[in-house]
């Protein structure tokens, strides 16, 4: 592991209006964060920004774009970095659940999450990697999924764009790495957000302030990998050594 380091001050939030990154946010505006969030919802990024303000941010830049639109990033990319002097860390939080049995019989229902959760992921995290690269320093922080770990009958399709990205960021920590960037796989289980609200609401759902002290601590001590809450390591290892003869059997 890394040596624990500064903390990043000049923060480019990507998807910044979910719940998971603005209470992360938080946590970095306490300490006087720069930020340049990025979100498709004009009053939800306005709403986002004068909080961060009233929590001690320094200063809050926003730009309002739909980030599925991928020929758009690198202008915007562009933008983030020329606004904020230099970007220190990239906090990429944008995806959608989707709808599983909708993505079972419709291809392009598959594509859309697809595209949403992996595509445009790609597209920012390929730019980002660059950039981090050429500076030899920075964080890059990407907000995946435990759905990721193992193809589930419940949300495969969902699965197979998170676990695609954590091969992708994997791939890209192993590169960039050297270079002396900070790659970030964060891995959450069930969090109780505006995106799980329809789903019923167990003892496993955490609360986005508690997975954000855990991605704070990650962004750290420089790990490489962070489940949050911590104990979803261990559910997610057990549910990884299933023998598949048995795994397809169950009803998970």
């Amino acid at each position: 592991m890394a040596r624990p380091g500064k903390l990043p001050s000049n923060i480019l939030a990507l998807g910044a209006t979910s719940a998971i990154a603005e209470a992360t946010l938080r946590l970095f505006a306490a300490r006087g964060g720069r930020f340049y969030l990025v979100a498709r919802n004009p009053d939800k990024l306005a709403a986002v920004a004068a909080d961060l303000k009233t929590r001690g941010a320094s200063s809050v830049m926003t730009h309002v774009m739909d980030l599925d639109d991928t020929a758009a990033h690198p202008a915007m990319l562009e933008a983030a970095a020329e606004s904020l002097g230099t970007i220190e860390m990239a906090l990429l939080a944008h995806g959608m659940l989707g709808d599983q049995e909708q993505a079972e019989k419709s291809y392009l229902a598959a594509e859309a999450i697809l595209g949403t959760n992996f595509m445009a992921p790609v597209s920012l995290i390929t730019w980002l990697a660059n950039y981090f690269a050429g500076l030899h320093s920075g964080t890059l922080a990407v907000i995946s999924s435990v759905a990721g770990d193992r193809g589930r009958k419940s949300n495969y399709v969902y699965g197979t764009s998170k676990g695609a990205l954590n091969i992708f960021v994997d791939g890209v920590r192993n590169r960039i790495d050297r270079a002396g960037v900070h790659v970030l796989t964060i891995k959450p289980g069930f969090v109780a957000t505006p995106m799980t609200a329809h789903l019923p609401q167990g003892p496993l759902f955490a609360q986005p302030s508690k997975v954000a002290a855990g991605i704070f601590r990650a962004i750290e001590k420089r790990k490489d990998v962070v489940y949050v809450p911590a104990f979803w390591a261990l559910i997610m290892l057990i549910i990884r050594m299933i023998p598949r003869r048995i795994f397809k059997k169950l009803n998970i």
